[in-house]
């Protein structure tokens, strides 16, 4: 913004080389082009400024590992799938297991078999007590070994613990695993989903204070992200301040049933801590620092300025692609003025005839507040009536909405 009215300026003074009415200094006098806007009372939100960068985490994240060793002879996933917990991922052939568990049920038959004999003859008293017990231990240990091959042919099938997301395929059918080492995939949890960021400790008074009374919106955004931003809550606030850097740890929670954050994404969060109410909105151009403080120019009914002292309570800075192409047109328009001599001969000539026109207007920019969208209307007045023009074609009006690419000040 600063640029542009430098260079306003700048087309002026080679404008005053022209032609034009004199005042009493013998100095051609011309309107000073001046940028106008207008102050907005709306709802802001009070954010942590600048927002913090964070990275999306998965609520769950679980490594799926072999429990017994042996040859996988299915695999029944694609990569990438959404799985159900319970939902067979992975066989293991069944065979070795299964033999195992036949051999061991038919040694405990027989031990079985042997204990109930022992039994009747310990209690005729035609055994010891040290060979009852030794029978009945052998039985025992059977019971439990078969209970071991039961669980070992359980472990052939690999089941999805959570619900989630599958990655990456590490073995295919007919490889041969080893338990545990072997990782044969990992599922994430990607719904809902973390956010982890850190801001400054001078911020975590506020937020224990908010949290205690309700919950904290936090909206994320990232490249090339479509649509409305998602939003979740502030969910997490870790228990100690990272002591190297002064930031505490915060965790948000996003139900991401559309699937735009992933595990691994970094995002920008906005973090709303409070809302002001019919708060006092201008372009961060407007306030200037002076000797007593802050102060903006403000324009009265009769086109005069009065300066007025105002404290700027937060700067909103945001990016707009659209804001930014507005203004830059409009700085290549008044560089075009500046440097096109046939543009400020017919602008000199155009001045010198209307000067004392009551509708001459120097190089303005106003911005009006728009409808309920929440857009500002920028105007470039022209230096020529409505009858003429000079060609360095300035836009009549473009229009882009309040958001990226401007600074906003909120005063009081």
């Amino acid at each position: 913004m600063k640029s542009t009215i430098y260079l306003v300026l700048s087309a002026v003074t080679l404008l005053a080389t022209g032609c034009g009415p004199k005042n009493s200094t013998g100095k051609i006098s011309v309107p000073v082009p001046v940028l106008v806007a207008v102050a907005v009372a709306k709802d802001m939100p009070v954010m942590i400024e600048p927002p913090p960068v964070g990275h999306v985490l998965p609520i769950q994240s679980v490594t799926i590992r072999p429990q017994i060793g042996g040859i996988i002879a299915s695999v029944n996933f694609r990569e990438g799938q959404e799985v159900k917990k319970g939902d067979l991922l992975f066989s293991i052939d069944p065979r070795p297991a299964q033999a195992q568990l036949a051999r061991d049920q038919a040694l405990l038959q027989n031990a079985q078999i042997q204990f109930v004999r022992e039994q009747k003859l310990f209690a005729d008293k035609l055994i010891s007590q040290d060979e009852f017990d030794t029978s009945k231990a052998a039985r025992d240990t059977l019971v439990a070994t078969v209970q071991s091959d039961k669980l070992t042919l359980d472990y052939c099938a690999i089941r999805a613990p959570i619900d989630g997301r599958t990655g990456g395929l590490q073995f295919h059918e007919g490889n041969v695993v080893k338990s545990p080492d072997d990782v044969l995939l990992t599922i994430n949890q990607i719904h809902p989903i973390y956010a982890a960021f850190a801001v400054a400790e001078k911020y975590l008074p506020e937020i224990q204070q908010q949290m205690r009374s309700r919950t904290l919106p936090v909206a994320a955004s990232f490249e090339n992200l479509t649509g409305s931003p998602p939003v979740g809550e502030l969910s997490f606030v870790d228990n100690a301040v990272d002591t190297t850097t002064g930031t505490i740890l915060l965790k948000a929670t996003f139900p991401n049933t559309d699937r735009k954050l992933w595990p691994g994404q970094f995002v920008q969060l906005a973090l709303q801590l409070d809302e002001l109410t019919n708060a006092v909105v201008v372009p961060s151009q407007a306030v200037q620092a002076g000797q007593n403080g802050q102060f903006v120019f403000v324009v009265k009914p009769d086109q005069t300025v009065e300066q007025r002292p105002v404290t700027a309570l937060q700067t909103r800075v945001t990016n707009d692609n659209n804001q930014k192409a507005a203004f830059s047109d409009l700085a290549t328009q008044l560089g075009t003025l500046k440097t096109s001599a046939s543009t400020l001969a017919q602008a000199s000539t155009f001045l010198s005839r209307t000067a004392t026109s009551s509708n001459e207007s120097a190089l303005t920019v106003t911005a009006g507040s728009g409808a309920a969208n929440g857009t500002y209307q920028f105007q470039v007045s022209r230096l020529v009536s409505s009858q003429q023009a000079i060609s360095a074609g300035f836009a009549n009006t473009s229009t882009a909405p309040v958001g990226a690419g401007t600074i906003s000040e909120i005063i009081k």
